[in-house]
């Protein structure tokens, strides 16, 4: 990883530099639809950025009961960046901050599916979901 990478938790960020590195990851995300932004950002728990500069290139967006279980809504790494454990390091800081009584969740991109067990995720058949409407 980049010695110039620096990392936040917590640290605000404006809707168009979460749309931008959302896209820039190439996740499908509402990155048109501002007012959705900003409530993901508003009603996160956790919000772990990783900047080089100014430049917001990472972000790790989750929600917890801090006591036994965490979702990870969003784990964001502009694809100029990926491949220097930013992402790793993003959800290593949400894992260590809440022990491991917590569990983390996730759904995963059929395009991250070989990422996650490489990070310490088990893969489970024990899910369900009510989709939401497309954007």
């Amino acid at each position: 990883m980049a010695d110039s990478i620096v990392f936040r938790k917590n640290h605000m960020i404006s809707t168009q530099a979460f749309a931008r590195v959302l896209e820039a990851s190439g996740i499908k995300r509402p990155t048109k639809d501002e007012a959705r932004l900003s409530q993901m950002l508003k009603h996160s728990d956790y919000l772990w950025t990783a900047w080089e500069g100014d430049k917001l290139v990472g972000v790790a967006r989750a929600l917890t009961d801090y006591a036994y279980v965490c979702y990870i809504s969003d784990l964001a790494v502009d694809q100029a960046y990926q491949g220097q454990g930013i992402g790793k390091q993003l959800l290593s800081f949400i894992s260590e901050d809440l022990g491991d009584a917590v569990a983390l969740v996730l759904l995963s991109a059929p395009s991250a599916m070989s990422y996650y067990p490489k990070l310490g995720f088990e893969q489970s058949d024990k899910a369900f979901i009510i989709p939401r409407k497309p954007f």
